[in-house]
C-alpha cells in the first residue's frame, strides 16, 4: 500500500497582494461615502437612500473581513491548523451573505411602514447624493473587477458594490418621479425593488460558500468525469474512496483509493495521475493511495478489481 501527497505546487498568493491594494482603495472610497450617504438620508428623509447606505454598510464590512481573510490567508499552516487559515476567506463572505439577508429583512418591514404612514422626502438632496454613490460604485467595481474571478471574497464584495450601483440608479430614477409626481411611495417602492434585486445574487453566494463549507465537489467539476478520468489511467483496474472538495474557489484538492493492475509499479500510475488531475481539471492537491488487488483496504474492507 503506498500514499503520494505530491501536488503541482501552485502558489495561490501571486494575487493576494493586488487584491489587498485594490480592497484598500474601494473601502476607503466606500467608507467616505457611507457616511455621506447616511447622512444624506435622515437629512432628506429617505428610506430609499438609508436601504442604499444598509447595503454600503454591508460593502464596508465585506471589504473590511476581505483585507483580513488576504492577511489572515497568507499565514502558512501550523500545529494547530494543517490546512493553514484559507477557510476564513469562505467563512467571511458567508458571513456577508447572512449580513445582506438581514439588511433586506429591515427594509421590508420599515418599507411597509412607510406606505401606511407617508413621509415627506426631499428630491432633491436624495438625487445628488445617489450621483454621488453612483460615481463611487462606479469607481470601486473597477477596482474590484480584475479580482473577482479569483476570490469568494473579493467576488462577494464586487457583488455587494454591484448591487449598491444598480440601487443608486434607482434611487435617481426614484428621486426623479418623486419630484416631478410627488408620489412619495415610490421612496419604500426604491428601496423593497432594491432589496429584491439584491437578495437573489445574496443567495447565490451564499449556496456556493456552504458548498464549500460542506467540502462539496467544486461547481466547475463533475464527479462523473473525475472518475472516469481516473479510471482510464493506465495501470489503474479500480477505483473507490474518491473525494474532491476545495478549501476556497482557486485551491481543489482530491483523495482516492486506486486498485492497480496485475503487475503494475504504484510510482508511475501516482505520478500519471497527479499529471492528468492538474492538466485536465486543474486539481493541484493530490492524494492517491494505491493498492494491489485482494490487498485489504485501509478502511478495513478488502479490495477487488
Amino acid at each position: 500500500m503506498a500514499h503520494d501527497h505530491g501536488s503541482a505546487g501552485h502558489s495561490h498568493d501571486h494575487t493576494a497582494g493586488a487584491n489587498a491594494k485594490m480592497l484598500g482603495w474601494a473601502l476607503a472610497l466606500t467608507s467616505a461615502y457611507l457616511v455621506a450617504e447616511v447622512i444624506g438620508g435622515i437629512v432628506f428623509n429617505s428610506l430609499a437612500l438609508l436601504s442604499d447606505a444598509a447595503h454600503m454598510m454591508t460593502d464596508v464590512a465585506a471589504l473590511v473581513i476581505a483585507l483580513l481573510a488576504i492577511r489572515l490567508g497568507r499565514k502558512a499552516p501550523d500545529e494547530k491548523r494543517t490546512f493553514g487559515y484559507r477557510r476564513f476567506e469562505i467563512l467571511a463572505a458567508a458571513f456577508n451573505a447572512v449580513l445582506l439577508f438581514g439588511i433586506a429583512i429591515y427594509v421590508f418591514v420599515e418599507a411597509i411602514r412607510r406606505f401606511t404612514e407617508p413621509q415627506e422626502i426631499q428630491s432633491w438632496g436624495m438625487m445628488i447624493v445617489a450621483a454621488i454613490g453612483l460615481v463611487v460604485n462606479l469607481i470601486s467595481m473597477r477596482l474590484l473587477t480584475a479580482g473577482k474571478d479569483a476570490s469568494f471574497n473579493v467576488k462577494g464584495a464586487y457583488l455587494e458594490v454591484w448591487a449598491d450601483m444598480v440601487g443608486s440608479i434607482g434611487v435617481i430614477a426614484g428621486a426623479a418621479a418623486i419630484r416631478f409626481t410627488g408620489w412619495t411611495w415610490i421612496d419604500p417602492v426604491v428601496a423593497v425593488a432594491i432589496g429584491l434585486w439584491v437578495l437573489p445574487r445574496t443567495w447565490i453566494l451564499l449556496r456556493d460558500t456552504t458548498n464549500v463549507l460542506l467540502e462539496g465537489v467544486p461547481s466547475s467539476l463533475r464527479l462523473t468525469e473525475v472518475r472516469a478520468a481516473i479510471a482510464a489511467v493506465p495501470g489503474v483496474a479500480g477505483l473507490h474512496d474518491l473525494h474532491v472538495w476545495s478549501m476556497s474557489n482557486d485551491d481543489v484538492s482530491c483523495t482516492v483509493h486506486v486498485t492497480l493492475g496485475q503487475g503494475c509499479d504504484p510510482a508511475p500510475v501516482r505520478l500519471g495521475l497527479a499529471a492528468m488531475l492538474d492538466q485536465r481539471f486543474d486539481i493541484s492537491h493530490v492524494t492517491v493511495q494505491t493498492e494491489a488487488p485482494g490487498e485489504p483496504c485501509g478502511d478495513g474492507h478488502e479490495v477487488h478489481a
